[in-house]
């Protein structure tokens, strides 16, 4: 097995059905990674330590996911000098909100990429680890592009398909 270049992490094994759409993505172009659960507040110390030890490890950046008070991923980025990408979680009181504000609101030094909110952050997020991993592996890129024109191409095919139904 390929040692990992991602690292995923996220607050609670309640994140996991969520971050399955980040490794569902990494599997797809082939991008090794590692999956861990670790709190910043539950277990600051190992997320520290993780987060410490990742580039000695080859991790390349990292994808940490959160809820509610969401510091995950500020702790991390705290901690590294990888690029670090957020992802909100959704739930709680606030659906989400509170965790897309404690994601996005690094101070100036610290930044976090952050992604939206749930399902659709955890897939984007995977997406721009592969668009930042690709700057410096030619075939990801490659498999980037296609898998743009592959969307495309099912965009045009949909719409092929409504107009021949006679639908406006």
């Amino acid at each position: 097995m390929t040692d990992p270049i991602v690292l995923i992490v996220m607050g609670s094994d309640s994140d996991l059905p969520t971050m399955q759409e980040t490794a569902q993505i990494l599997t797809q172009f082939g991008v090794p990674f590692e999956m861990r659960i670790s709190s910043a507040h539950r277990s600051p110390h190992r997320t520290g330590k993780l987060a410490r030890d990742a580039a000695g490890r080859g991790i390349k950046l990292i994808i940490a996911a959160a809820g509610m008070a969401a510091h995950l991923a500020g702790v991390v980025a705290a901690e590294t000098t990888l690029p670090v990408i957020g992802v909100p979680m959704g739930g709680g009181a606030l659906s989400g909100m509170d965790a897309l504000y404690a994601t996005v609101q690094m101070p100036g030094g610290i930044p976090v990429a952050t992604m939206a909110i749930g399902k659709a952050g955890a897939k984007n997020a995977a997406l721009f680890a592969v668009q930042i991993l690709s700057l410096s592996n030619p075939q990801l890129h490659e498999s980037f592009v296609a898998y743009r024109a592959q969307m495309a191409a099912e965009v045009e095919e949909k719409d092929a398909v409504l107009q021949a139904a006679g639908r406006l």
